[in-house]
This record gives structure tokens, sequence and C-alpha cells, in this order.
């Protein structure tokens, strides 16, 4: 019998934005997806190019150890100095510095490539749609990216909703059938956790009171003021005399907004502003709240309604750009800009209908994983160096 021999498929993969060792949800995004696609392929080797003057051990899902198909680049250049000099001299061509057959970027950093196909993942374009939400310094970056260019030059675009799909046809002019719907995954860490735990947990943080949750960054396009003005109607309604609003998360653009809110209201005692989540603590927050409220002006994904969903907590969110299409009717949905509708989804989630939420969002989650995610980008990236190269326009 003859042997076929199969090329090794040699994937970059550029991780540099891992490099301030934060938890955003594309960090996040990152590390999880790059972790499921090294479980399921042992065959291609991958090689992660980890660049930056100054930046924290490369921490991934797995150890890196584990795979002995993959190796690390580790550059010291500012990035600043190579995107700017890849947007105004179109240098380095990676792949001439680094063998590759295909290039992922996990996130629109630029990043010049030669002969390889790139393939590009676009969480949102919130910046086009609210530039008002960003720091000048963010802005800069944006335009420095340089990122329509990119897209049209991709070889294949990942999109992690319908949702931002949508927006890059409609707003940049990508070809429908340039981009790939790939949604991410859930964490199995976020489950239902045994009351033991959950007990633990509450005698280390004090935290016997019945509360309602927000975790995500404490910033004006989370619409956090909403959550807050929304907690002064509950609060003087029969019931809710006890119950606390707890604000999980680190402080972000305009944050000072939202802490004028806290201080402006009668119930500011019985506000939390619990400030950046440890690792592990998400988990248990989400189990203990009686609900989850998210009422964003913009998401491209939403990784936070599904935690909570996974977590045994009855969503509230927004009924805009992505999350209605994350939660289906697995959560209730309310217009942002109306307080009462806040207010009234909340008493709904924590009362009559706290119960069949929760068992609708168990049943939601089952969408979502990252080994699906992993096989459909392990496709695309294999597609992709049969995907004739785009040039920009």
């Amino acid at each position: 019998m003859q042997h076929v021999n199969l090329k090794v498929m040699k994937t970059l993969v550029d991780v540099r934005l891992l490099s301030r060792g934060g938890t955003s949800g594309i960090e996040e995004y990152t590390r999880n997806l790059l972790g499921a696609i090294l479980r399921l392929d042992q065959e291609n080797d991958y090689t992660l190019f980890y660049n930056a003057l100054r930046k924290e051990p490369l921490n991934l899902a797995e150890p890196i150890a584990k795979y002995p198909n993959l190796k690390i680049v580790d550059w010291k250049v500012p990035n600043k100095i190579l995107d700017f000099s890849s947007r105004t001299l179109g240098w380095p061509a990676i792949d001439k510095l680094i063998p590759a057959d295909v290039v992922f970027s996990p996130h629109f950093n630029i990043l010049k490539s030669a002969e390889a196909p790139r393939v590009i993942t676009f969480h949102d374009l919130s910046f086009l749609h609210h530039p008002e939400f960003f720091s000048f310094k963010q802005r800069f970056w944006h335009w420095l990216q340089d990122y329509q260019r990119q897209a049209k030059s991709a070889s294949k675009i990942i999109a992690v909703s319908e949702f931002t799909k949508s927006d890059l046809v409609n707003l940049l002019g990508i070809p429908d059938e340039r981009i790939e719907v790939v949604y991410s995954g859930i964490d199995p860490g976020f489950q239902r956790l045994p009351k033991e735990r959950l007990e633990i947990f509450q005698r280390e943080r004090d935290l016997y009171y019945q509360f309602i949750l927000y975790l995500g960054t404490i910033e004006p396009r989370k619409n956090v003021a909403a959550i807050i003005r929304a907690f002064n109607i509950l609060k003087k309604r029969p019931g809710y005399s006890d119950f606390r609003l707890v604000l999980a998360g680190k402080l972000g653009w305009l944050y000072q907004d939202v802490l004028r809110e806290i201080r402006n209201s009668p119930f500011k005692k019985d506000i939390v502003l619990w400030g950046p989540v440890r690792s592990g603590e998400r988990v248990l927050l989400y189990n203990l709240a009686r609900a989850f409220v998210y009422p964003s002006f913009f998401e491209g994904f939403g990784f936070q309604p599904l935690e909570a969903q996974a977590s045994g907590c009855p969503v509230v969110v927004s009924d805009r750009t992505s999350l209605p299409e994350v939660v289906g009717e697995s959560a209730l949905k309310v217009n942002p800009w109306n307080l009462d509708e806040i207010a009234g989804a909340i008493d709904q989630a924590v009362g009559g209908s706290r119960e069949r939420l929760i068992g609708l969002g168990l049943e939601n989650i089952k969408r979502f994983s990252w080994e699906k995610s992993a096989q459909k980008t392990l496709d695309i990236l294999k597609n992709a160096q049969k995907v004739s190269r785009h040039t920009p326009s």
C-alpha cells in the first residue's frame, strides 16, 4: 500500500494582544480558542508571534510544554513602531521572517504578510458606531491598525456573530462570501457549584446578602448608569429593602460618570463596587447572584451573559446588537434606554420567572463550546491556503 505524505501546515498565530496579561473578551477568546485548536490538531505546526518591548509571561489556557508542535517567537520590538512600520512602509512581511503557510490574527492587530494567506477575527466595529465610548488613545490605535485595508486584504475573515458579519458587509464593504461566522465558546469552568463551595466564598467575602450582579468593565459603553438607576427604582418596591447591587470589574474609560451615579443614588450604601474580579471569583459571583443584568449598548458577542447562564443565573440583557442573537429566547431582553423596562425585567428574573430562565439558560449554552469554535476555525485556516489573495482596494 502506497503512503501519501501530507504536507504539514505551518500556522503563525499573532498573540501580541496577550502581552499585558489581561482578561478582556478578546484575550479570553485568544487563549481558549488556541488551547482548543492545539488539543484538536497535533499533526500541524504552530508558531506564536509574541512581541512587545515589555510584556507579561505568555499565559495560555494550556501549558505550552504540553505540545511538541508549538513554538514561540519572542521579539522585543515596541509594538507601536512595528504597527507604524507595517502601516506606512509595509514592513516587515512577517512570513518572510517566520516561515508560515497561513497567518492567523485573533484580532485585527496590523501585520503584513507577503505570500501566506491571512485569516483575521473581527469581534466588533463598536468604535465606528460609538467613537464617544473610546479614549483618544484608543481611537488613535484603531486608526493606526488600518482596519479597513486589513479586512479587504484578508483571505478570510472570522466574525464572532451574524451581527458583526453584517457590520463588516455594510460598513466596510467586505463581500459576504469572504466572512465566516464562528461563535465563541464558554469555559466549562462556568457551572453550577456545590453549596459547600459557595458557603466558603460567602464567609471569605462576607457575602450573605441577596444581590443583583453586573460583571464587566465599569464604563459608559456597558450602560452601568442605567443599572444603578433601575436599582433605585427597585429599592422602592416591596421585597427589595435587603437587596444590594454588586458592580464587579475594573474601572474603564469615563468611569467617573459611573462613580458619580453611585454617589447620587439614595441607596448608595447598598451598591457594592467590587473592583477587579480575581481568578475563580466570576463563577462564584454568578452562582450566588439572584440575577445578572447586562444592558450594554454594544456587544460583538457577549461572554458574560452566557457565563452567567452556565452558572445557573437568570439573565437580563439589552435588545441591541449581538445580544439577542446570542441569548435567543433564554433571557429577558430590554431597551437599554428604558429604566422602567430594565427594572421590570430584573424584578421578573429574581421573582416568578427565575427558575424558568435558569432552565432556558442552561439549555442555551449547549450551542457554544470552544471545541466547536476550534474545529470551524481549523477548517477555515486549512481552506485559506486554497483561497486566492485579495489586494486592498
